[in-house]
């Protein structure tokens, strides 16, 4: 049985499926920029989690969302003076052609915003009306933000289990507006905001124009493309809180205190250069960079399945060396016409990743079959096709 670590509980739980299909939810991308292997250790994550669920011989229905309307992507395109759809459209090119390339499974969907308006604002409106929800006025503006009333969500708090102190002390980092005047709790999240001159706007109806928060669209996303309750819900450590406590809160209102997921994980952060990886630091290990310099995008997988998916890392080019030279030795082992008998490796690698993804785990019990092989070990004709299907069926390392 595949146990991972739950976030909300703080515990190894086994997460097979109840009824039906597994299904999973996790957090995509904001299209603005090229995929860096910090999302790449998110992805290969999760498409580990479906591997070993299917291995199990259950079904999964996996979403994905794409943010395609968002401060950031609307600031990126204002910069180079192209649309921000065409920027949104090239970025998500780019990025599942980065994902094919390391063998990710794709999703069922990947599901933007624009495409969601409608369910959005019904979700919002559906909290309004059930005074979960309080509009502000814009100031200077003739429309409103809307804003979660946290006081009504008793469930709020449960998914990261922080302190209010630690919720405040990041909030205003990770997208919220603490400082806002008008605001019943700082900490309340944004679910619409209101049409401001110069910014794009949608049809809101009852809400008037505008777009809406962050939160909100995974919430929304979710419930119309998997329902309460869910299995999994999964992103990278930095979406602990708010994104996810706040996407809860909300599922909360809207379900009537029902379950919204009954699992979460979470991808440590990947750092380079001393600082962890991302957009705005500039500090990016770009993966469709590391293939446009002609590194097997096998290597670039065993390099995230060497690390540990809770424990944080940094990406330095001696990892990629020892990961290219893994795979050249995984290759010369299974190209011989006899080797080990592989069951003992293929159990090896099941045993591994059902105990919370343990990856390098799994590369160690291939490194070690790969070893007797090349000593000329083993007399089994069978063994290199079984073992070469096991690691693209298992680990997604196609050799």
């Amino acid at each position: 049985m595949l146990r991972l670590h739950d976030t909300s509980s703080g515990a190894l739980q086994p997460v097979e499926p109840t009824t039906g299909p597994f299904t999973m939810y996790v957090c995509g991308i904001t299209p603005y920029d090229a995929t860096h292997l910090g999302h790449a250790a998110t992805y290969v994550t999760f498409d580990l989690v479906q591997r070993q669920v299917r291995d199990r011989g259950h079904a999964v229905r996996y979403v994905q969302n794409v943010t395609d309307v968002d401060d950031p992507l609307f600031e990126r395109a204002d910069r180079d003076g192209v649309d921000f759809r065409d920027l949104a459209r090239r970025e998500v090119a780019l990025f599942r052609e980065d994902m094919t390339a390391l063998a990710v499974l794709p999703p069922d969907a990947y599901v933007g915003v624009e495409e969601s308006m409608d369910g959005i604002v019904e979700k919002i409106l559906a909290l309004w009306d059930a005074g979960q929800a309080y509009p502000l006025p814009v100031p200077g503006e003739s429309s409103v933000d809307v804003y979660l009333d946290l006081a009504t969500e008793p469930e709020f708090g449960q998914v990261s289990g922080w302190t209010r102190e630690e919720m405040l002390a990041v909030f205003a980092d990770r997208g919220g507006d603490p400082d806002r005047p008008g605001k019943r709790d700082r900490l309340d999240p944004l679910l619409w905001r209101g049409a401001r001159a110069g910014e794009p706007t949608w049809d809101g109806g009852r809400l008037g124009s505008g777009r809406p928060g962050w939160h909100i669209e995974c919430t929304a996303i979710t419930i119309d493309h998997l329902g309460m309750p869910f299995d999994l819900k999964g992103g990278g450590t930095d979406l602990v809180f708010p994104h996810h406590e706040m996407s809860a809160a909300q599922a909360y209102g809207l379900g009537g205190g029902a379950v919204f997921a009954r699992h979460y994980a979470h991808q440590a952060m990947v750092a380079y250069e001393g600082e962890k990886m991302s957009k705005s630091k500039g500090n990016l290990v770009l993966v469709s960079r590391l293939r446009h310099e002609g590194i097997d995008p096998m290597a670039i997988r065993l390099v995230l399945l060497a690390q540990h998916y809770r424990r944080d890392w940094e990406y330095t080019p001696s990892l990629r060396a020892d990961a290219q030279d893994r795979l050249a030795r995984w290759r010369a082992a299974l190209s011989g016409n006899v080797a080990p008998a592989p069951q003992e490796a293929v159990d090896g690698i099941r045993a591994c990743l059902a105990d919370d993804l343990d990856s390098a785990g799994a590369l160690a019990v291939v490194d070690a079959w790969a070893d007797r092989a090349l000593a000329g070990e083993g007399e089994d004709p069978t063994a290199a096709g079984v073992l070469a299907r096991t690691l693209d069926a298992l680990l997604g390392v196609r050799v």
